[in-house]
């Protein structure tokens, strides 16, 4: 692996009730054929719609990876938007078995972790570059008390925030994975671009190696 390069990891879920087909792969995959670019090592997993082995998954990609971002996609069956951009991640609350009939213990997903954790991304600024662009998307606070949120809120948690999560609708004849896929790519190039930008703010706030050793100097 090339050291010089952003590790970017993205992922989707598997088959979700009735979707044997889960949009939010379908999506994924087709992201990984247009890429993020030459200076990007994009990496994709398939995330099981389950609690405890998506957990477990993604654990595994930060301590393995330790990727600069990780996005999750997920399938939202009700939603009408093309992206549905996910501010932050909950940890209590998860009332809902999954498909394995597994419920976390006493709903919570990190026993020592905060209520919530937001994403290091604004996501609402990234949401008003895309609606400038003509693309769909709704801005919102709340993922839904269900694997996806319990999934996203693992990640922000044990990658200190450097995580993002985007819901998209079901597959349709007008909402292709061939769509989904572009619509991906626009998103998380606007995400990198804003982690870069906060890059470059940070290093022009810290001092140089020569203010360090005398603070005093001008």
């Amino acid at each position: 692996m090339d050291l010089s390069l952003d590790t970017v990891v993205v992922t989707g879920f598997g088959p979700f009730r009735q979707y044997l087909v889960n949009s939010s792969w379908a999506a994924v995959k087709e992201l990984s054929k247009l890429s993020l670019g030459s200076e990007v090592d994009l990496h994709i997993a398939e995330l099981p719609a389950a609690y405890q082995k998506a957990k477990d998954l993604v654990c595994e990609i930060w301590a393995t990876r330790q990727p600069h971002l990780v996005v999750h996609v997920g399938l939202a069956p009700a939603s009408k938007a093309t992206l549905v951009l996910e501010q932050c991640g909950k940890n209590r609350g998860y009332k809902e078995r999954d498909l394995c009939g597994f419920l976390p213990e006493d709903g919570c997903c990190v026993s020592e972790g905060p209520e919530r954790i937001e994403s290091k991304i604004n996501m609402k600024r990234i949401w008003r570059n895309l609606l400038a662009e003509g693309l769909d998307a709704v801005f919102s606070r709340d993922a839904g008390r269900y694997v996806c949120d319990y999934t996203y809120y693992t990640s922000l948690y044990y990658g200190n925030g450097k995580a993002a999560f985007i819901h998209v609708p079901p597959l349709s004849k007008w909402v292709t994975a061939e769509f989904l896929g572009r619509a991906l790519q626009t998103v998380i190039l606007q995400m990198l671009k804003q982690c870069k930008q906060k890059s470059r703010e940070q290093s022009k706030e810290e001092p140089s190696e020569d203010e360090q050793e005398n603070p005093w100097k001008k």
